[in-house]
């Protein structure tokens, strides 16, 4: 089944990292890392996702490689795609994005 990218609005939700980037593991037992089709690592961040109504859920979005971002920064989530999937009667959204940048707050000069 190929499931097709939907993207994201992220105008209206406030994105806070809360797991700084790891890498993804594919396989816990071989410690084996997930790579892109360029042989680049892809890590996983988990990020609060809060909306215009004040929900919050949990998500980890994919991104080839490290983005410049840690605990506690919020986040803007360029190019931020959903791909909803199904196993075996099972389903859920994976994300990923084309970058992960901090958003740094300015003072008034």
């Amino acid at each position: 089944m190929r499931t097709v990218p939907i993207p994201v609005d992220v105008s209206k939700l406030a994105i806070t990292c809360v797991k700084g980037p790891r890498p993804r593991v594919l396989n816990k037992d071989t410690g084996e890392i997930k790579t892109d089709k360029n042989g680049n690592t892809v890590y996983e961040v988990t990020v609060s996702v809060e909306d215009e109504f004040g929900r919050i859920e949990l998500v980890k979005i994919g991104i080839t490689g490290e983005p410049p971002i840690t605990v506690g920064d919020q986040v803007n989530a360029v190019g931020l795609l959903g791909y909803v999937w199904e196993i075996a009667g099972r389903w859920g959204i994976a994300y990923r994005a084309n970058a992960l940048l901090p958003i740094k707050e300015t003072g008034d000069a």
